[in-house]
């Protein structure tokens, strides 16, 4: 280095980063005819979807309790079918999912989702160790988790539902909610603040167990703030896989007998 070059700044580390985060609203987004209504819309198909196939599945004589099939179509098929909606939404009233949806990463993204799922681990655990202790053992399980227990998966079928539960769903998920939403609220001239709040308690509500949202809500404030600070959904995919792994890994390894239920 010759004495007329500086050293580059260091990049901001992630309570830098969040304190720079503006109060101002958010630029106008050109091109993007879409907003509450549209997330409204996705969440209806994902509500009716999930309704329909169980109520296909009772015709047929089937069960949660007691058909794989209705297991993972029920838990699969209407998130993947929602975020579709969305993602078609996008293409239909806007600018596609790139650039309405955010739907991109850097490096830096990724290494932003990284550290902010390692955080929202600690944060789980410290969270649902009193939330249990809260409610009880007893009622301390998730929805997937009630349903991998009741319907005793094979093993082919808990790999399945362990790809969804730390791939698929976190992908869905983002991409209806600090996606879909948070788009929502920006064309509102609201800032990226009120995006953060209102899709991190709809998040939670959305999963329709009032006896976890709290939890929920916890679990989401680390997954949202790489959404924050990055204004892109590829941090917030990463951490909210970071997030879902290892409990997902434990329904697998609960499912195929490794760890007792």
């Amino acid at each position: 280095m010759t004495p007329s070059e500086s050293p580059e700044p260091s990049p901001p580390g992630l309570i830098e980063s969040v304190r720079a985060v503006s109060s101002a609203p958010e630029p106008d987004r050109a091109g993007q005819r879409w907003g509450f209504g549209a997330f409204l819309l996705v969440e209806a198909v994902f509500i009716l979807s999930a309704v329909f196939i169980t109520a296909v599945g009772r015709i047929n004589g089937a069960s949660l309790s007691s058909s794989v099939s209705l297991v993972l179509i029920g838990s699969i098929v209407p998130s993947v079918l929602a975020a579709a909606v969305a993602v078609v939404i996008t293409k239909v009233r806007g600018n596609g999912p790139v650039i309405d949806l955010r739907l991109q990463w850097t490096r830096e993204d990724v290494a932003t989702g990284l550290k902010l799922g390692i955080l929202g681990l600690f944060l789980t655990y410290v969270a649902a160790t009193i939330w249990a202790k809260a409610v009880g053992e007893e009622n301390a399980t998730s929805a997937v988790g009630e349903l991998v227990t009741q319907a005793s998966l094979p093993v082919s079928a808990a790999v399945v539902m362990f790809l969804y539960v730390c791939f698929i769903g976190p992908v869905c998920e983002e991409i209806i909610y600090r996606g879909l939403l948070w788009g929502a609220v920006e064309r509102q001239g609201w800032n990226r603040w009120a995006a953060f709040g209102m899709t991190t308690v709809i998040f939670a509500i959305s999963h329709l167990e009032p006896l976890r949202t709290t939890l929920l809500i916890v679990i989401a404030i680390p997954i949202g703030i790489a959404r924050l600070i990055t204004r892109r959904l590829g941090a917030s995919i990463v951490a909210h896989v970071m997030n879902n792994f290892l409990p997902g890994l434990t329904l697998l390894l609960v499912t195929i007998g490794v760890i007792p239920a």
